[in-house]
């Protein structure tokens, strides 16, 4: 391999991880029929001026695996916690109980189901598009470097690497689609 050229794998490998946590966080925001605290962390609430995620206005806690309970610490919080909720398209009704806000998490139909495992079939494709275009990234660094006197031997042995690499991040991101889309339709 050419002495003068090292292509940063640690800082390509470190933003496809940072593509798969994403992933991650969007997955857990899907409803699949249970509560779970996660489903709310993409909710903000327009708390003291500004955009606060809902577990740092109340504790969010899973009582039953088809209730979600948040306990507002704020009094005068709780109805702007309780607009967020309704506004956020989970299809979720809050119930209020003093600074309590319980939110029964509803069976899922099949039509809702079909639809969800679509929505998790675009944040997989939008995985899929952030692993490539990191791969892009080391490519473009590869053919900058054989410009600047790389033999063509290293060239296809570092480009070799690179599609190595974004072969296993796909594969990742399958993978973790086909769990949750199986999660998503089991009844």
């Amino acid at each position: 391999m050419s002495e003068d050229f090292m292509l940063d794998t640690d800082d390509l490998e470190r933003r496809m991880d940072g593509a798969m946590s994403s992933l991650k966080t969007e997955f857990a925001s899907l409803r699949t029929g249970r509560g779970s605290a996660s489903m709310l962390e993409p909710i903000m609430v327009e708390a003291y001026g500004q955009r606060t995620p809902i577990n740092q206005v109340g504790t969010v806690n899973v009582p039953e695996p088809r209730m979600v309970t948040i306990n507002v610490w704020d009094k005068s919080m709780v109805q702007a916690v309780e607009k967020a909720i309704r506004e956020s398209g989970l299809g979720i009704n809050p119930q209020l109980n003093g600074t309590i806000i319980m939110l029964p998490i509803p069976e899922l139909n099949e039509e809702r189901r079909r639809d969800l495992t679509k929505v998790a079939g675009q944040y997989s494709e939008s995985a899929r598009i952030s692993v490539r275009n990191i791969r892009r990234d080391g490519m473009d660094q590869i053919k900058k470097a054989k410009n600047d006197g790389m033999s063509e031997d290293d060239q296809k042995i570092w480009e070799t690497e690179m599609q190595d690499m974004t072969n296993k991040y796909i594969k990742l991101v399958d993978e973790m689609l086909e769990t949750k889309q199986a999660e998503i339709m089991q009844v």
